[in-house]
């Protein structure tokens, strides 16, 4: 039998400093249950998700080569540095892709809503050690006890270096903690620091950031890598670039029939923010209009609408790139749009539809007091694939991230709750 535990339990068990540096968040007594239904999807998803990362790669080196459409390779190396569009486009580097895959999952009324696919997540050591926990405790959860820890250990049959920067040092903690479960084979250490080796790399580091690791080049260049020196991978583009009337074609010819429609359920529509004008009889398609000067004009009911800068930026992983519509004044909206039109050439930005999620209840204990309350919000669920050197795909573990109702963005806070899912 399950047992829901203590919040004495939980702190008590958790390593000293915690996971994250200064970040706290609110324990709960019990995993984020999932319905027979949410299971089996979240269950089934890693192969179409690893497929339609398969599918960018394709589609960026035939761009690139000229066998289609040039635009599609010009949008994603925009403000990419000469080395690394080279590297990535290497005969060394065809085919390699991400072996750690996260969807950020919305839960809505109709199912699932992907508004990130990251391929440089946070979360691992967080949610083996959660797992830990609440599988020790005799909860089922999706992806088992270990899973996290045993799904990471398969990337490297021989261990690794993991490697954190200055710019990630907030995830060093849950890293530590994932190195001394692996075993002596694994250690973490600073990005900044790593002169060389034998061993195979995690690096855990986004590649804006490649100019504070003196020997990022070399890194790159000696391969071994996961996730690869392959900065198109780390662009939302892509899943603006899915709903691309002109390239709907391609994407049924890359992806089998059942994944491209089960894509299409998740992925909401997206659209990139490019400022090129379009012929008299043309509209944005989904949008109805003309211009982005006329969206940027749109009234706050016709702008549920989600703005993001795509990639290669300090402000486009944890939230911080994300302007939410309809909750921005009108003059913000306006000069967001304005600038993300401006910005086009060097840091392209993306538009989706805003994902209405549904509402959940999930017990937490009180920080103050410690009593059990309930919490009314809003949910999301992180996933994370292993996949191995064949191509298979295993799910180690969901993290659902809970916060008040009335947050709009959805992401660890300290109001907000951490657990599995079961």
């Amino acid at each position: 039998m399950a047992r829901d535990l203590t919040l004495d339990s939980l702190k008590a068990s958790a390593p000293e400093g915690g996971f994250f540096a200064d970040r706290e968040w609110l324990w709960s007594p019990r995993p984020f249950q999932l319905s027979k239904k949410e299971r089996k999807s979240l269950i089934g998803l890693g192969h179409p998700l690893n497929r339609f990362q398969q599918a960018c790669d394709s589609l960026y080196r035939r761009s690139s080569s000229g066998k289609m459409t040039p635009w599609i390779s010009a949008v994603l190396d925009a403000g990419k540095p000469t080395w690394l569009v080279d590297h990535q486009l290497s005969e060394a580097e065809k085919d390699v892709t991400p072996r750690v895959i996260r969807p950020d999952l919305l839960l809505t009324e109709e199912g699932f809503s992907v508004s990130e696919l990251d391929s440089v997540p946070g979360g691992i050591g967080t949610l083996g050690w959660l797992s830990q926990m609440y599988g020790n405790a005799g909860f089922d959860l999706l992806g088992g006890t270990d899973g996290m820890v045993e799904g990471f250990r398969s990337l490297f049959p021989n261990g690794a270096d993991i490697l954190v920067s200055e710019e990630s040092s907030d995830y060093r903690p849950e890293m530590d903690w994932l190195a001394g479960e692996l075993g002596d084979a694994f250690q973490t250490m600073a990005a900044e620091e790593w002169s060389g080796g034998e061993k195979d790399v995690y690096r855990f580091f986004e590649l804006f950031d490649w100019e504070s690791i003196p020997l990022a080049k070399k890194l790159a260049e000696r391969g071994r890598v996961t996730p690869p020196f392959k900065p198109h991978f780390e662009e939302k583009m892509w899943l603006a670039l899915f709903w691309a009337p002109a390239l709907k074609t391609i994407w049924e010819s890359e992806l089998r029939g059942s994944h491209f429609r089960r894509l299409r359920e998740l992925i909401p529509r997206g659209w990139a923010v490019d400022p090129e004008k379009l012929p008299p009889h043309a509209a944005l398609p989904g949008l109805d209009v003309h211009s982005w000067d006329e969206v940027a004009r749109f009234s706050q009911k016709d702008r549920r609408l989600v703005l993001k800068i795509s990639g290669f930026d300090e402000r486009a992983w944890g939230s911080r790139g994300v302007l939410i519509g309809h909750d921005l004044p009108s003059e913000e909206w306006s000069a967001a749009i304005n600038t993300a039109q401006d910005d086009f050439e060097t840091q392209p930005w993306v538009v989706q539809e805003f994902s209405e999620t549904r509402l959940v209840e999930h017990p937490y204990f009180d920080p103050e007091t410690g009593i059990e309350r309930i919490m009314t919000g809003r949910a999301r669920l992180c996933p994370y694939y292993f996949v191995d050197e064949k191509g298979g795909t295993s799910l180690g573990g969901c993290l659902a991230t809970i916060v008040p109702a009335d947050k709009k963005k959805i992401h660890g806070m300290r109001d907000g709750i951490l657990v599995p899912c079961m």
